[in-house]
């Protein structure tokens, strides 16, 4: 832990940061997440308990900072002065048991098969259009938990694209935020898809999203 309040590279970085906090408190008002600190880097995890995927959002520090703590999101993001570009490190909490359960740090290796930007956006477009109007479509009687968990799972379990990574991951990179067009077109502007054992991270400009692959301790993804 750090007493000093961490400084970011610049008040982007601390905006970015806030913004992350907020989408996924909006999903979990109790939300934890866990922040490792690293020379000149931050890295935040979180949960969002309606995708049931793992989160990581980068911000670059200013000054060099080592610790590793689980705090509450919602007291994070108050101590986040934007203007500043500054962030007062709460009291750690007992985190939940994911945060136990983070991704690999290295052996990361790209994968194939992953459409563009725009061709991510739409797979998630036309998923979440198919599920509101089959749902929808059910008679009252019908429209029980089961039912919706049945219809949830055949659409957001397909792949997109040719790889392992589900809509739903792409549905959750895309309400926090992280499948925004890059202020550029250079190297990194396109998301990109990686594995490391069993793990797939669909990593953007913005943030990445962490999944166990299918058959190796997959992560749920029932619908909300």
């Amino acid at each position: 832990m750090t007493a000093s309040p961490l400084r970011f590279a610049d008040a982007g970085e601390a905006a970015d940061l806030a913004a992350f906090l907020a989408r996924l408190i909006h999903y979990d008002k109790a939300a934890a997440v866990r922040l490792q600190a690293g020379g000149g880097a931050l890295a935040v995890f979180g949960r969002p308990p309606s995708f049931e995927v793992l989160a990581i959002r980068a911000a670059r520090l200013a000054e060099p900072a080592e610790f590793d703590v689980t705090v509450s999101a919602g007291e994070l993001l108050e101590g986040i002065d934007e203007s500043a570009g500054t962030a007062a490190v709460p009291a750690a909490v007992t985190g939940p048991p994911w945060t136990g359960v983070l991704p690999p740090r290295g052996g990361w290796q790209q994968v194939p098969g992953l459409p563009g930007l725009e061709a991510v956006r739409r797979a998630v477009g036309v998923a979440v259009g198919e599920f509101r109007a089959r749902t929808e479509e059910l008679d009252p009687e019908k429209r029980t938990r089961a039912e919706l968990d049945r219809i949830g799972r055949e659409i957001w379990s397909r792949p997109v694209g040719d790889t392992e990574l589900t809509v739903r991951a792409a549905h959750a990179a895309q309400a926090l935020g992280f499948l925004r067009p890059a202020s550029g077109s250079g190297p990194g502007s396109e998301p990109a898809l990686f594995a490391s054992g069993a793990w797939l991270r669909l990593r953007t400009p913005y943030g990445s999203i962490a999944v166990r692959r299918a058959g190796l301790g997959a992560l749920s993804v029932s619908p909300v």
